[in-house]
């Protein structure tokens, strides 16, 4: 999801999300919007993931296990997607702009800075952490 979510990102600001730095291309394969994903996964996806788990919001019932992998089943879905959605509210503190914004327009700021020092208008690309 969140990989979605920045190949939309790199669209918006005017990037190829299929031309990474660290990722490899690969036929259908965002490697950008995946480079871009690195600073971004263990604060949104994964903690999206350990906290319905933590808190009992997701269980084993909500799960199919089949021969191609365990996917959500309908019970929960919705509990996903509203994590997903409150996570993407959550706002934090830019450490290099010092204001509050959700973690949405987080990934388009992210994503303005890295096409800014593509076109060499920034010296440096600064990435997202917390502490």
């Amino acid at each position: 999801m969140l990989a979605k979510e920045l190949t939309g990102v790199c669209h918006a600001v005017g990037l190829d999300p299929f031309l990474g730095f660290m990722h490899q291309p690969r036929y259908g394969r965002p490697a950008l919007a995946l480079d871009l994903m690195e600073e971004f996964r263990p604060l949104v996806a994964d903690s999206v993931a350990i906290s319905l788990i933590n808190r009992g919001e997701l269980g084993p019932e909500d799960f199919i296990r089949g021969a191609n992998g365990t996917f959500l089943n309908e019970r929960g879905r919705r509990p996903f997607w509203e994590a997903w959605f409150r996570r993407l509210d959550t706002e934090v503190s830019h450490p290099e702009f010092s204001y509050k914004m959700a973690y949405r327009r987080m990934l388009e700021v992210q994503g303005r800075q890295l096409w800014r020092f593509v076109r060499g208008e920034a010296l440096t690309y600064h990435g997202f952490v917390t502490r």
